[in-house]
């Protein structure tokens, strides 16, 4: 086996610990991974245990709060503390509260119109119910709904 510089088998544990995060119970798929990075199959389990307590450690155990209801919106989409969860979680993210003023109201051509014609073109693409089958909306079709759509 050639010798591996340690920033490579660092990249390559998380390598291995992504693939078997998208494959967990799929051990044979983790042991492929694995040997063709010339890693141990407990190496990659362990930097993948490793990376998730570090995670939930650092999020207090819990999920992001943009994942749970307290960061959601009842009327659809994020509140103000779904989106600063958000923005905690992936540095760099450029992630902004919904348009939810009236389109009649919008400047034509301005930042916020865009953003709004932007989204509701992208999201009345997106194929899925708009009803639950209870009656009640979806939350694809509250947050057309909150975007004026």
């Amino acid at each position: 086996m050639a010798r591996i510089k340690k920033a490579q088998l660092g990249d390559s544990v998380k390598s291995v610990a992504a693939s078997w995060k998208r494959t967990v119970g799929d051990s044979a798929a983790l042991k492929k991974k694995a040997d063709s990075l010339g890693l141990s199959t407990s190496k990659a389990k362990e930097a993948l245990k490793a990376r998730i307590a570090a995670k939930k450690q650092r999020s207090g155990g819990k999920t992001p709060a943009w994942q749970r209801k307290e960061g959601k919106d009842p009327s659809g989409g994020l509140n103000a503390k779904g989106v600063a969860s958000y923005r905690r979680e992936n540095p760099g993210s450029k992630l902004q509260m919904a348009v939810t003023t009236p389109p009649s109201k919008l400047k034509k051509g301005s930042k916020a119109a865009n953003r709004r014609k932007s989204f509701c073109a992208r999201m009345s693409g997106v194929k899925g119910p708009m009803r639950k089958p209870n009656g009640k909306p979806t939350r694809k079709a509250l947050a057309l709904r909150k975007w004026n759509c």
